[in-house]
């Protein structure tokens, strides 16, 4: 995944000056990102403070870590199996 060039504080940054009365189009102008990119940050970082976004990644990055040592789990037994003959 393709890192941002903006840290979580800046974007929620950007969401803050929108919701103080600033326009969607002057925000992403003076930030240099297109209007589409704000409203994907928008329905993800919705209502959030900054160390809540920042908990938010470290948990994306542990599911993830989660995710690939279950796979490895499954590869594991599924080696197990076919290596003493186990049938479903």
């Amino acid at each position: 995944m393709k890192k941002s060039r903006f840290t979580e504080q800046q974007i929620v940054g950007f969401l803050k000056q929108v919701d103080s009365g600033l326009a969607v189009k002057d925000v992403c102008r003076q930030g240099g990102f297109s209007e589409a990119t704000f409203y994907k940050w928008r329905s993800k970082y919705a209502g959030m403070q900054a160390d809540d976004v920042r908990r938010l990644k470290d948990l994306e990055v542990e599911n993830a870590r989660l995710k690939k040592l279950l796979a490895q789990a499954h590869l594991d037994l599924e080696a197990l199996k076919v290596g003493f003959g186990v049938k479903r």
